[in-house]
C-alpha cells in the first residue's frame, strides 16, 4: 500500500532514499534546511565510490594514530578541545569499537553494501548518464615502505574477501598516470573503485525527483515532533506540522538535535573535511587516488582537479580552519612534485561536515520506540559511495519488504 514518506534532510543518502521510495509508488516529501542551491557535505567530497573501504572508521590502532596526530593541526586528524559529555562519550564508544573483532564483523558486510550501491550506480548511469560515473579504479599511493607494508596488508585481507587487489611498484603506477609526476614508493590498485562529480549527482537525483513528483520543502528547520506512544504523528517545522505515514531521519551531523527530543539517542560527531578544487590545473589524474600517509583524496572532475581529505572533530562548526587547509596544501606536493602551494593560491577552500558514529558503520533502519520512524545518516567518508544502497534499504525498510542484507549491524537502536 502506497505511503506518503517525509523525509528529514536533502542531502545525496536523503535524495537517494526519496529516488527509491517513490520507485516502490509512495509519496515523497524530502524537507532540507538549507535553501535549493545549498553546499552542504554532499557537494564538496572526493566523489569516491569506494568497495576498497571495507574497513570502518574504528579500527585497531586508529586511537594511537589520532593521539600522534593531535600534535599538529596541520595533521590529517584533528579534535578541537571543548568540554563536551557527548565528544567524551562518542570517544569512549569509538575506543570500544576499535577492535580486530569488529573489522572482522564489519568487513563482509561494508564490501557487500558497497558492491550493491556501485551496482545502483551504475543503473542510475544506465537511466541517465549526467553525473560523471567513472569506472576505472583507485590508486592508494604512498611516499614511505612502511605506508606501503601496511597497505600491502590490506590488500591481502580485501583478496580474501573476494576484492581484487594488486600491490604496484612505482613504474607501474606511473604507467597508470602518466599524466603525473609522481614521489613515491609504490602503492595499490582497486580496480572495482569508481568517482562520481558530486555536484552533478546532486543535480541529477534533484532533478530526477522533480520530474517524478516528489515534493521539495527548502529552507524548512525542524523543530520537533508530535509523537503518540509509539508512533510518530506529525513532524514539526518552520513552516508548520507536517504530516505522513512514515518518517526518516536523514540530517548527516544535525541528525541527533533531530530526535533528541523524542528521548533517542543517535551518537554522531560531525567529522569535518576540506576540500580544494583547482578549475585548470597543469597536470591532471586519470583515477581516483588516495594519498595515503596524508589521508588526502585527489579526484579527476572533468578538467578540473579536487584535493579532498582531514577529519576534525568540532561540533557542528563550519567555519574554515586554515591550519587544515595548509595541511591539504603541503601534503601534495610530497607525492605530486609538480604542484606547488601557488596552484592552491586562488582556489577558496570548501568544508562540510560528515556525520561520524562511533563504530564507522551507517545508522539505517528503523527504531523500536517508533514504529514509523527510521534512520539513514552515520556514513561519515562514506555517505557518497553508500548513498544508493542506504535509499534502497530503506526504501525496504519503509515499504514492509525484507532486505537482502541484515540490517542488525546497522540499527539505530545499537546505542539506545
Amino acid at each position: 500500500m502506497p505511503k506518503h514518506i517525509l523525509i528529514v534532510g536533502g542531502g545525496i543518502v536523503g535524495l537517494c532514499t526519496a529516488y527509491y521510495a517513490n520507485q516502490r509508488g509512495h509519496r515523497v516529501t524530502v524537507v532540507e534546511r538549507g535553501p535549493a542551491t545549498h553546499d552542504g557535505c554532499s557537494f564538496g567530497n572526493a566523489g569516491l565510490v569506494v568497495p576498497s573501504h571495507f574497513i570502518p572508521l574504528a579500527a585497531p590502532g586508529a586511537i594511537r594514530t589520532a593521539l600522534k596526530w593531535m600534535a599538529s593541526p596541520e595533521s590529517p586528524f584533528y579534535v578541537k578541545p571543548r568540554l563536551d559529555m557527548e565528544l567524551f562519550s562518542w570517544g569512549w564508544k569509538f575506543n570500544r569499537a576499535a577492535t580486530a573483532t569488529h573489522v572482522a564483523r564489519s568487513a563482509p558486510l561494508l564490501r557487500d553494501l558497497h558492491m550493491a550501491s556501485l551496482d545502483a550506480f551504475e543503473e542510475l548511469a544506465r537511466e541517465r548518464d549526467d553525473f560523471g560515473l567513472v569506472e576505472n579504479g583507485m590508486l592508494i599511493l604512498c611516499s614511505t615502505e612502511h605506508a606501503l607494508a601496511e597497505e600491502t596488508r590490506t590488500a591481502a585481507m580485501a583478496r580474501e574477501l573476494g576484492m581484487p587487489a594488486e600491490v604496484l611498484d612505482a613504474g607501474s603506477i606511473g604507467d597508470l598516470e602518466p599524466g603525473l609526476r609522481m614521489t613515491i614508493a609504490g602503492g595499490t590498485f582497486y580496480p572495482k573503485d569508481a568517482f562520481v562529480e558530486p555536484a552533478r549527482l546532486m543535480a541529477s537525483m534533484t532533478r530526477r525527483l522533480a520530474e517524478r513528483g516528489v515534493d521539495f520543502m527548502w529552507e524548512t528547520k525542524v523543530t520537533g515532533w508530535r509523537a503518540g506512544r509509539d508512533r510518530i504523528e506529525a513532524v514539526r517545522t518552520s513552516r508548520g506540522e507536517l504530516a505522513g505515514d512514515e518518517y526518516v531521519v536523514s540530517g548527516g551531523s544535525w541528525s541527533p538535535a533531530v530526535v533528541r527530543d523524542l528521548g533517542l539517542s543517535l551518537p554522531i560527531q560531525g567529522g569535518k573535511g576540506y576540500s580544494l578544487t583547482i578549475p585548470r590545473p597543469r597536470h591532471n589524474a586519470r583515477h581516483g587516488i588516495i594519498l595515503a600517509e596524508a589521508r588526502v583524496a585527489v579526484t579527476p572532475m572533468g578538467e578540473s582537479i579536487r584535493f579532498g581529505g582531514t577529519m576534525e572533530i568540532a561540533g557542528l562548526d563550519e567555519r574554515i580552519n586554515p591550519a587544515r587547509v595548509r595541511g591539504i596544501v603541503k601534503a601534495v606536493p610530497k607525492y605530486f612534485p609538480d604542484f606547488s602551494a601557488e596552484d592552491f593560491r586562488d582556489v577558496p577552500p570548501w568544508c562540510g561536515l560528515r556525520p561520524c558514529s562511533p563504530d564507522g558503520l551507517p545508522y539505517a533502519g528503523r527504531f523500536r520506540r517508533y514504529e514509523n520512524l527510521s534512520a539513514a545518516t552515520g556514513h561519515a567518508m562514506m555517505g557518497m559511495s553508500l548513498a544508493p544502497v542506504t535509499g534502497k534499504l530503506l526504501a525496504d525498510v519503509l515499504s514492509d519488504t525484507p532486505s537482502r542484507f541484515d540490517l542488525t549491524m546497522l540499527s539505530p537502536d545499537r546505542y539506545a
